[in-house]
């Protein structure tokens, strides 16, 4: 499929406009910031999902692979999974059933606490997410659009409205970006 052409105008500037003209100027920020933080994530994920498609794989599978992939034992608790990976446990409930339908996790029982279960990654799923993210870091990681200045500026912002809106707390321990 052929890329879009660009639009003449930015549709974000032009509902900031609307927006300041119907009365609403005091929030006409507010809107745009979230309205671009949303089309920004949606031109990510599009890339992303490119990179991802002929492994087969979503993003959601692709972080809990790479999750697993980084951990010590390649095991973790389905519930640490699911905190670390900021979603709902039903999520990956979810997407443990299908890498596991694809041979790439298996479940198995915890050693010491017989209430949990480990998600633990397979031999064909290292090997898949370390193509994935070879992929996606030479297609979108490495080329995300912004130079580094940018990036490090886009990324500690981001990182505040983060720690404000209680995504993780930074007290003590403050993150590269928010220094």
């Amino acid at each position: 499929m052929p890329p879009t052409p660009p639009l003449p105008l930015d549709p974000i500037e032009e509902a900031h406009r609307q927006w300041t003209k119907h009365g609403w100027g005091d929030v006409a920020d507010g809107m745009a910031a979230v309205t671009s933080v949303m089309r920004a994530q949606q031109i990510m994920m599009a890339r992303v999902d490119e990179v991802l498609k002929p492994t087969g794989l979503t993003f959601a599978r692709y972080e809990l692979l790479t999750l697993l992939s980084f951990s010590r034992s390649g095991a973790l608790p389905m519930a640490k999974a699911s905190a670390r990976l900021q979603v709902h446990p039903t999520s990956v409930t979810n997407a443990v059933d299908r890498l596991e339908a694809a041979n790439l996790v298996r479940r198995v029982p915890h050693p010491s606490d017989r209430r949990a279960t480990l998600v633990e990654i397979t031999e064909a799923g290292r090997k898949l997410a370390l193509e994935a993210t070879e992929q996606l870091n030479a297609r979108v990681f490495g080329q995300p659009g912004l130079g580094n200045e940018k990036l490090d500026t886009l990324v500690r912002i981001l990182a505040e409205l983060r720690v404000a809106a209680g995504d993780f707390d930074s007290t003590g321990r403050p993150a590269k970006w928010l220094t």
